[in-house]
């Protein structure tokens, strides 16, 4: 699966993407997740949903993963 970032825009922050993606339905949602150390970002695990995500950055949650793409 892929995200796409908005026209005009250089990036997405994580929070945003897991709920574009359909992970989550809020942003409270995407916190709990993140904070709990259920999300990596290029294979690393990442604490910060304010986190900018770049094309090419993939983003994991348990089985599924999908790449920012612009």
């Amino acid at each position: 699966m892929n995200i796409t970032i908005r026209e005009g825009e250089e990036f997405i922050r994580l929070g945003q993407a897991l709920k574009k993606a359909g992970i989550v339905g809020s942003g409270s949602d995407a916190k709990t997740l993140i904070w709990n150390g259920e999300v990596s970002v290029n294979g690393e695990i990442e604490e910060r949903r304010g986190r900018k995500l770049y094309p090419g950055d993939k983003v994991s949650f348990e089985e599924e993963t999908f790449q920012i793409t612009k």
